[in-house]
């Protein structure tokens, strides 16, 4: 893909400038077009004309589309499409004025991909770094009720709760790795560089270390004999833990521990939950029938456990069961919940009070997250408690033995 510099006027006919990615100047023309700009000029960019940068060159100095960037994408498409705008001439403004060149790309290839008869859906399923299966999901929900500007405004409330809820995680994290990591900073200078010192001295003194002390030394020779062993096998078993967590039945055990850890399992299950609640509340509105609705929800939760606790529930349904006995039967909703399943399915507003519960999950996750550092304080105190004995007994307690081997070669 190509860069041009251009020239237009807008729609007020004020004259502007830029530079564009295409393919072909009728491709870029096609471009501004569509984002309102009636081109005067169009001419290939000379600095981009004299690059001999290879592209993967290119594409390892241009920055990636971020979640930031999946954000404004989805307000400018809620926007658009409320806006009654044609998707193709939605999609070639927004590549008109996107800032990023890996924005302008992705957005090209789906055009493409529009071109060619496929849906959005799938459009955006050929980039899964930048679009969850949650996304490309509810974007499907939308296609098949005719709702994407809906779909499009929950796709941003849901990606602005979870940078919300990461830059929280990260905010409550922050103290606690930093301690960490000072402490075990401080263990490998002292065993490293200090002890060794402790146990010349010693020799000297013909006094013996003390257990603690021979224990640090011996861990400080074996790491320092073996460290390239170790580093290896550390990458060989992130590349095998990695393996198998990308296989179903890794990641349905991995989904299925998390749930069950003891700080973040909470906040994980009620964030899934509420994930799950909206976007079945969202389908069951657009008037999904109920069991292809489930099997569409099954996919955005993105935790393998609770999909097949979710499947499990649709083929209950299926079978005749009523939605709040299937809820019961998967044992992942609290009473409350499926008290309020059971009425909104008595009185037919059902779609209303998933969006309650949902909120409820919610307000629970953002309140476990506000208590995650007060949670977090006793585990790092024994942390820090334990370092503490570990250097005191390495490192005073040679100290102290010193003196008294000192004082017992002057006596």
């Amino acid at each position: 893909m190509d860069r041009y510099t251009w020239k237009g006027r807008n729609r007020r006919g004020e004259l502007i400038t830029g530079l564009i990615h295409a393919a072909t100047e009728s491709a870029a023309a096609e471009q501004l077009m569509a984002g309102g700009v009636t081109p005067v000029a169009i001419e290939a960019n000379a600095d981009a004309l004299s690059t001999t940068a290879p592209d993967w060159w290119q594409a390892l100095h241009s920055r990636a589309v971020d979640l930031q960037d999946t954000l404004v994408l989805s307000r400018q498409m809620f926007t658009l499409q409320r806006a009654g705008v044609p998707l193709l001439r939605a999609l070639a403004g927004l590549q008109a004025s996107a800032v990023k060149p890996a924005l302008a790309q992705l957005l090209a290839d789906v055009r493409a991909c529009l071109d060619q008869g496929r849906d959005l859906s799938s459009a955006l399923a050929r980039h899964p770094r930048v679009f969850t299966p949650f996304y490309v999901a509810m974007v499907r929900v939308g296609e098949m009720t005719g709702r994407l500007p809906e779909v499009f405004q929950r796709l941003s409330e849901h990606i602005e709760f979870e940078m919300d809820i990461r830059a929280r995680i990260r905010q409550a994290l922050r103290y606690p790795a930093m301690v960490v990591v000072a402490l075990a900073i401080a263990l490998v200078v002292i065993n490293l560089f200090v002890l060794p010192t402790f146990a010349s001295v010693f020799a000297g003194f013909k006094a013996q270390l003390p257990p603690m002390t021979r224990l640090l030394l011996g861990f400080s020779a074996f790491t320092l004999a073996w460290w390239p062993a170790l580093l290896a096998g550390a990458a060989a078993a992130t590349v095998l833990v990695r393996s198998w967590l990308a296989t179903p039945a890794g990641r349905y055990l991995w989904d299925r521990f998390k749930l069950h850890l003891p700080i973040a399992g909470p906040i994980i299950l009620k964030a899934t939950l509420a994930r799950f609640a909206r976007s079945f509340a969202l389908a069951s509105r657009s008037g999904v029938p109920l069991s292809q609705a489930m099997t569409v929800v099954a996919q955005t939760v993105e935790n393998a456990w609770i999909a097949s606790r979710i499947e499990q529930m649709r083929d209950g349904v299926e079978r005749g069961g009523s939605l709040s006995r299937c809820a019961a039967a998967s044992g992942v909703f609290t009473p409350v919940v499926l008290q309020m399943i059971a009425v909104g399915e008595e009185t037919g507003e059902l779609d209303g009070l998933l969006l309650e519960i949902a909120a409820m999950y919610e307000r629970e996750t953002d309140y476990g997250i506000k208590s995650l550092a007060s949670a977090i304080e006793p585990l790092l105190l024994l942390v820090i408690a334990g370092l503490v004995l570990v250097l005191a007994l390495g490192v005073f307690l040679p100290l102290w033995s010193l003196g008294q081997a000192a004082l017992g070669k002057a006596g």
